[in-house]
C-alpha cells in the first residue's frame, strides 16, 4: 500500500436537527461581533436565517450579529470586497457561512479579507496564500452538494477580469462544519439534482485523481453507490427525508476528499464555463461529463469501468459505452445540459479552452493537451 497523508482539521457535527447543540459548542470561536454570510433570500423566507441569528445572539459574549446576504449564485469579487469593508468597519471576529456552496465560499473569502491587511484581490488574482490572520469560520451547508464546509478552497468569479477561480490555503479550513440535513428538505428539484450531481462528480473525480489514496478511494466508492441509489429516489420524491440525509452524508464525505485528493478536469473546465455564462456549477459539470468520462476511459479504463459499474451495475468495455452510461444517468435525473444550452457558441471554444486555469495535473488526461478543446467541442450538443 502506498504512503499517504490525510488531513481533516475541521470538527464535524452531523445529524438531523443538530444545529442548536453544535452552535452552542462553538463559543471558543463565536464571540463578540459575528458576521453571518448567506445567500439569504430563500433561507430568510423559510425563517432559517432569523432562527440562526436568534441562536447566535443568545450565546454568551456575543455583542452583535451582522447579516451579509448580498451573495450571487456565483459569488463575485465585488460582493466579497463589500463584505470585507463592512467586516473591517465593524471589527468582526468570526464568520458563519450559511447556505449552499456559494455562501460557504463567500464566507471563507470574507474571512480571509477581513483578517488580512492585504487587498482581497491579491489572494484571488495573484495567488497569495491566506495566513493565520484569517478569521475563524463556522460552515453550515443547506444543500447536499459542494462539500465546501470541509475544503480549503473558496471559489469566486470576477466578471471584470473574466475569471472564475479560487482562493486556497490551509487557514481557510472552517473550524467547524455543522451538517444538518433538515436544511435540505426544502431545496427544489433542479437544485437538488444539480448539487447532487456535484456530489457524484466529487466521488468520481477524487477516485480517478492522481492524488487519490486508498482511503479517499474507499470514500469515493461509498459515495458513488449512495448517489447512484438516492439521487434518482429524490428525483421521484423530494420529500424522502432518508434520501436527503444520505445525500448530505455523501456530500460531507466528499468534502474530505476535496481536501485530500482533489478533483479532475471537469471542475477546472466548469470554472471557465461559469465565468463566461454565469450558469450553475452542476449544470456545467453535467454538460461536460459524458465526453470527459469517454476520454478518461481511454487513459484509465480499469478505474473508469469500476466507477461506472458502481454507478450503473453495468460492465463497461469501451469508451462509447462509458459515454452512454453517463448520458443515461444524467437523463434519469433530467440533467440534459449541453454547452449550447448554457450559452456557449462554437466560435468561442478556443477562448474557453485558454481560460481553463489552475493545476490540471491531478487528471491523467493532463498529458494529452488536445483533450480540453475536444471535450468542449463534443459537449456542445
Amino acid at each position: 500500500m502506498p504512503e499517504f497523508t490525510l488531513e481533516i482539521p475541521t470538527k464535524i457535527y452531523f445529524g438531523n436537527s443538530i444545529i442548536e447543540k453544535a452552535v452552542k459548542k462553538q463559543g471558543k470561536w463565536i464571540h463578540d461581533v459575528v458576521m453571518l454570510v448567506t445567500t439569504g433570500r430563500t433561507l430568510k423566507k423559510l425563517g432559517y436565517v432569523d432562527s440562526l441569528v436568534k441562536l447566535l445572539e443568545a450565546m454568551p459574549n456575543i455583542k452583535e450579529v451582522l447579516v451579509f446576504d448580498y451573495i450571487s449564485s456565483n459569488p463575485r469579487l465585488s460582493e466579497i470586497k463589500e463584505a470585507v469593508r463592512i467586516g473591517k468597519t465593524k471589527c468582526v471576529n468570526c464568520i458563519v457561512g450559511f447556505g449552499g456552496g456559494s455562501a460557504l465560499d463567500a464566507a471563507k473569502a470574507a474571512a480571509v479579507g477581513i483578517g488580512s491587511d492585504q487587498p482581497i484581490e491579491s489572494f484571488l488574482l495573484e495567488g497569495k496564500v491566506p495566513g493565520r490572520e484569517t478569521l475563524p469560520i463556522i460552515a453550515i451547508p443547506t444543500t447536499a452538494g459542494t462539500g465546501s464546509e470541509l475544503s480549503m478552497g473558496a471559489i469566486l468569479s470576477s466578471p471584470e477580469h473574466h475569471i472564475k477561480t479560487g482562493i486556497r490555503g490551509e487557514h481557510i479550513y472552517p473550524k467547524a462544519a455543522i451538517v444538518d440535513p433538515v436544511y435540505t428538505w426544502s431545496v427544489p428539484q433542479r437544485i437538488t439534482m444539480e448539487t447532487g450531481f456535484d456530489v457524484l462528480a466529487h466521488g468520481i473525480e477524487s477516485f480517478l485523481a492522481v492524488k487519490s489514496t486508498p482511503f479517499t478511494e474507499m470514500l469515493s466508492e461509498k459515495v458513488i453507490r449512495i448517489v447512484a441509489e438516492q439521487l434518482p429516489v429524490l428525483y421521484k420524491n423530494l420529500d424522502n427525508r432518508a434520501a436527503r440525509e444520505s445525500m448530505s452524508y455523501a456530500s460531507m464525505l466528499m468534502g474530505i476528499n476535496l481536501a485530500n485528493a482533489g478533483t479532475c478536469l471537469p471542475h477546472r473546465m466548469q470554472y471557465a464555463i461559469g465565468a463566461a455564462t454565469d450558469t450553475s456549477h452542476g449544470a456545467g459539470l453535467a454538460a461536460l461529463y459524458p465526453s470527459w468520462i469517454m476520454h478518461e476511459y481511454e487513459v484509465n479504463p480499469v478505474k473508469v469501468s469500476h466507477v461506472l459499474f458502481a454507478l450503473s451495475k453495468k460492465k463497461i468495455s469501451s469508451k462509447h459505452e462509458a459515454y452512454i452510461c453517463m448520458k443515461d444517468f444524467l437523463e434519469r435525473i433530467d440533467l440534459r445540459y449541453t454547452l449550447s444550452s448554457l450559452g456557449i457558441r462554437r466560435d468561442t471554444l478556443s477562448a474557453l479552452a485558454e481560460a481553463v486555469t489552475g493545476n490540471i495535473t491531478n487528471d491523467s488526461l493532463s498529458n494529452y493537451k488536445g483533450c480540453i478543446p475536444e471535450i468542449f467541442a463534443e459537449s456542445l450538443q
